[in-house]
């Protein structure tokens, strides 16, 4: 019998899934969903459109004919609203009904509002979608005065959007320094120069309290929340992103902060995958169950559950060391792994624009951030691929030329 795919999301997890659908099954229907209005998109490089180093051609990954060539239905523009799994079916916003023999939700996350008065005035801005770029982009290239918050790998690209669109911009942070939770002052020093570099003030143990508007409810200023007034025209804002499951409800879908699913990308209910970042998947690497945001580890999954959905059994596992670089600073910055997860960390700063944190967890390295040297990357990722255990002899992975076969040795 034939078989019907639905896929639920047209970010690159479902793309991905979709493709690996149609290699693996070729008279398979298949259908895309997607509330956005235009097909895949690279949202690495959206950041890039943004600050105005690049045309739109190069973002759009497909057009509609990609998908027309591959037999599989996309319908744009269109919302769920809920899903029945008793009945394998789905129902969307204009009361269409859809039936499948396997869903998968691929639908990723909507940018947290920031809970302060004035947080949705004009010139305020989440960063996520291609719109949001546009828009985003729009607004600094006319903008001369810009704040951007949220201390995190999305916060970092809007106060580069300032920069890069000579915007005197104010970078506000919650704590002493920029990604605490996987940064040293030593590290993030390095970070802190490079945005000053760039024309932007980071600004420490800050947030926000209230926007101020005019008249035209446009945003005129930052309060933070020790009193400090920030004169702006231009906001960005990325403290986090809210998983997009609404419609889940009722499904008994179990989630955690996340869609709970295990290494083949299922969920508790039969016949129902999830994958990409709204994904609290199970790591085989680390033995537990946890989450990543990267789009490498998004595409991955993609294909996994695309592989064991058109197989009879779960037939291949998700397994997968991630990486997130920045290309903002005239230094190199790339995170691998789970940089925040570790019972002990070890690093060294070797200059003024290089530096490297390595997290051990149960002895072994389970993620890193390396700066200006990126490449330890390689040997540092197949130690933690392969779960090899470190303990004791964790200046070997500080050596500025890692020698694997020194660690070898020493075991």
């Amino acid at each position: 019998m034939t078989q019907s795919y639905v896929i639920i999301g047209d970010g690159i997890s479902g793309s991905s899934a979709a493709e690996t659908l149609r290699e693996k099954d070729p008279d398979a229907e298949i259908t895309v969903i997607t509330d956005e209005g235009e097909p895949l998109y690279n949202r690495i490089l959206i950041k890039e459109f943004a600050k105005g180093k690049l045309p739109e051609a190069p973002i759009s990954i497909h057009d509609e004919e990609w998908y027309e060539d591959r037999d599989i239905t996309l319908s744009l523009d269109t919302h769920v609203t809920r899903i029945d799994p008793d009945a394998h079916s789905i129902h969307t916003h204009e009361g269409d009904d859809l039936e499948y023999d396997k869903l998968l939700i691929a639908t990723g996350g909507t940018p947290t509002q920031l809970p302060v008065e004035n947080s949705d005035a004009g010139g305020i801005h989440h960063f996520w979608t291609f719109q949001d770029a546009r828009n985003i982009e729009a607004d600094a290239s006319e903008a001369e005065t810009g704040v951007a918050v949220g201390a995190g790998l999305l916060g970092i690209d809007l106060a580069a959007i300032c920069g890069a669109q000579d915007v005197e911009g104010y970078y506000l942070m919650r704590g002493n320094r920029w990604w605490r939770y996987a940064l040293s002052l030593d590290g993030a020093e390095i970070i802190h120069n490079g945005l000053e570099e760039k024309g932007v003030t980071p600004v420490f143990d800050s947030g926000v309290d209230r926007f101020e508007v005019d008249d035209s409810g446009h945003v005129t200023a930052a309060i933070d929340p020790n009193g400090e007034r920030f004169e702006t025209d231009f906001v960005g804002i990325a403290i986090g992103l809210n998983f997009n499951t609404e419609y889940l409800r009722g499904s008994g879908v179990e989630e955690d902060d996340g869609i709970v699913v295990d290494e083949y990308m299922q969920t508790n209910v039969e016949d129902i995958y999830a994958s990409g970042d709204l994904t609290r998947f199970y790591d085989t690497i680390l033995g537990e169950y946890a989450q990543n945001g990267s789009w490498g580890s998004a595409k991955e999954q993609g294909k996994i559950a695309g592989v064991n959905m058109a197989a009879d059994e779960e037939s291949e596992a998700f397994r997968w060391v991630s990486s997130y670089s920045i290309t903002h600073f005239d230094f190199p910055f790339l995170s691998f792994g789970h940089p925040t997860i570790g019972d002990e960390y070890v690093e060294q700063k070797y200059s003024d624009t290089e530096w490297r944190r390595i997290a051990l967890k149960n002895g072994k390295v389970v993620g890193g951030v390396l700066i200006g040297d990126l490449a330890p990357q390689t040997r540092l990722k197949r130690l933690m691929r392969e779960e090899t255990v470190v303990e004791g002899q964790t200046d070997v992975l500080l050596e500025e030329d890692i020698d694997l076969d020194n660690l070898a040795v020493s075991q």
